[in-house]
């Protein structure tokens, strides 16, 4: 039968296409070239005799037929990756690996004490944590080079086949150096920022939105002296030592705040409050270790009670 000349390259592409609805970004992630996708997918059409994309100058769209195997592709890739990680966790005997994309707003705050928590425990687990951009993260949960994200939830459009399960919410906040001139002033207003450097999310982070809608709403425009910042050292440092002032998770600067190291501007942001949690594959069980990491950064969420709202 034809279908049994079907590769995991086949199904990788496929899948990676219809997650980017681009051959040229599919391309870009599976570090292909634009023609050998696109031949891997004439391949794959031609062995189950039928169109699973369209495409147009508006990007790839999936047929009836592309949304049928999509389910059983995924399933597939899933199965096949499990087995491997079964027979690579017996070669290791015994020990078990857990790989745990985690974002800014986390990372300094429930994370360490939930993995701390964690290796109370006693189990023979090898936690690998990779801190990145959050479409980063979610590419690599979904092709299984990580097994969790814990973080601020992602846009719809990003949660294809993902599963999430919400912890706290928490706003963003305008941080700046304790003493600084905005601390003292009456009647703050969004207007005021304009007056200093703003370190702002980067373009694609999952904050950069909701900063840019609550910027727009309160008439504030295009600011006149911006830096992009993705680095949490960075922002933190340079805030320290200057005027700016950081658009940044609750999270991410919670403990500077806590240290009185910074403060947040007395400006209300309950409309950018967004949801922070646990993300998962969709059509996967979390292993037991992985289902006890989990459990407890639940425990950490609930015990620092870390969501922000004014």
């Amino acid at each position: 039968m034809l279908y049994n000349r079907i590769k995991f390259r086949h199904l990788q592409c496929f899948l990676e296409v219809a997650r980017q609805r681009s051959v040229g970004r599919a391309a870009d992630a599976l570090s292909l070239s634009q023609p050998a996708v696109s031949k891997k997918l004439k391949e794959l059409e031609e062995m189950l005799g039928v169109r699973l994309m369209e495409r147009s100058k508006n990007g790839v769209t999936l047929t009836g037929f592309g949304e049928v195997f999509l389910k059983y592709a995924g399933a597939s890739v899933n199965a096949l990756r499990e087995g491997a990680e079964s027979i690579s966790q017996a070669q290791m005997k015994g020990k078990t690996r857990l790989s745990i994309g985690i974002l800014p707003t986390v990372a300094a705050s429930i994370l360490p004490k939930a993995v701390d928590r964690f290796r109370t425990l006693g189990m023979d687990v090898t936690l690998k944590l990779v801190s990145a951009p959050n479409n980063f993260l979610l590419g690599q949960l979904r092709v299984g080079d990580l097994d969790l994200v814990v973080g601020r939830l992602a846009e719809p459009a990003h949660m294809s086949g993902l599963s999430f399960q919400h912890l706290y919410s928490e706003s963003i906040v305008f941080a700046v150096r304790k003493g600084h001139p905005l601390l003292s002033k009456e009647r703050l207003s969004f207007m005021d920022i304009r007056d200093y450097t703003v370190l702002f999310p980067v373009e694609g982070s999952i904050i950069a939105k909701a900063a840019e809608a609550i910027l727009l709403a309160e008439g504030v425009g295009e600011l006149p002296d911006v830096i992009e910042v993705i680095s949490g050292a960075f922002g933190k440092e340079y805030v320290r030592q200057t005027d700016a002032i950081w658009i940044i998770s609750h999270g991410v600067a919670a403990p500077q705040i806590g240290l009185g190291v910074m403060e947040a501007l007395p400006l209300d942001t309950k409309e950018t409050l967004g949801p922070v949690g646990l993300t998962i594959r969709a059509d996967t069980i979390p292993s037991p270790a992985m289902q006890l990491f989990m459990h407890a950064v639940r425990d950490e969420a609930k015990a620092q009670k870390p969501g922000y709202d004014r």
